[in-house]
């Protein structure tokens, strides 16, 4: 939508939004992480003032929208996909077997400081009885997902409030999924989930199932305040990291554009 179609009394409001939305613009429709990691990409978050987060299993990149490291720290195995909430970066973590039986897991959310990842504190989620492998946050609440062994024909999604006790859990009629979900984001109204296998799955509000789509998400799915989105990939041997420009699209759930203005509203 142009800036001349929005009603007058909100035009200053949305001319701050595109101020902010020009930092996403970088020279390529590609951003590039800088460096070599030790394993692959989990996924992504953004502060959307101007900061990326990059999950690479073993190690916790901060970028600016170029993909330039602003910070990098080494972790334990497994930090999976992270999720941006008032200055603090949580992060799915697993020191346990993923896919599993009850019992096998060792689920925690570990929380880092956004300016300088230095670790802030950590909370257990034995609720994550497969393994948590990925996280998102919106409107008072997280959502963690995971591992799920096979012969499971729903997927579970674990509700947590914003000091990260417990709430509920919830079941998503998805089908079995490779390896259950890998991750989370909250956009345009609606959950997405990424999934191996080349599986994007779409929930409503209440968490119930209004898509499947094939569509690589589970690497990571960012909203930018400009109404599009990155999502991840990975590339040399899967140890670098590179988001790709895209958009929601009712037919393949998200559409990678060919440009970075590409599709722009």
């Amino acid at each position: 939508m142009r800036l001349a179609d929005r009603k007058p009394w909100r035009a200053a409001a949305w001319q701050a939004v595109v101020a902010v939305a020009c930092v996403y613009t970088p020279v390529t429709a590609t951003i590039v992480c800088e460096g070599t990691y030790r394993s692959h990409l989990q996924g992504m978050a953004t502060d959307k003032q101007g900061a990326l987060y990059w999950s690479f299993t073993r190690d916790l990149v901060k970028t600016d929208m170029t993909g330039k490291v602003l910070k990098h720290i080494t972790v334990r195995s497994h930090h999976g996909d992270p999720a941006y909430c008032d200055g603090r970066l949580y992060v799915a973590v697993n020191f346990g077997r993923f896919n599993e039986a009850p019992g096998k897991a060792d689920s925690w959310v570990y929380v880092y400081d956004a300016k300088d990842l230095s670790l802030v504190s950590k909370h257990a989620v034995p609720e994550l009885v497969h393994g948590a492998g990925g996280m998102a946050y919106h409107a008072g609440r997280f959502i963690i997902v995971g591992g799920l062994p096979k012969g499971y024909q729903e997927n579970y999604l674990y509700e947590y409030d914003t000091k990260l006790k417990f709430v509920k859990r919830h079941v998503l009629k998805s089908g079995y999924t490779l390896l259950g979900i890998q991750t989370a984001s909250y956009a345009d109204g609606a959950w997405w989930f990424g999934c191996y296998g080349g599986e994007l799955l779409k929930a409503d509000a209440s968490f119930r199932l209004v898509g499947k789509y094939k569509f690589d998400g589970s690497y990571g799915i960012v909203e930018l305040p400009d109404d599009r989105y990155i999502v991840g990939r990975c590339f040399d041997k899967a140890r670098r990291g590179k988001a790709l420009f895209a958009r929601p699209d009712p037919k393949k759930g998200m559409r990678i554009l060919t440009t970075t203005t590409a599709g722009r509203r």
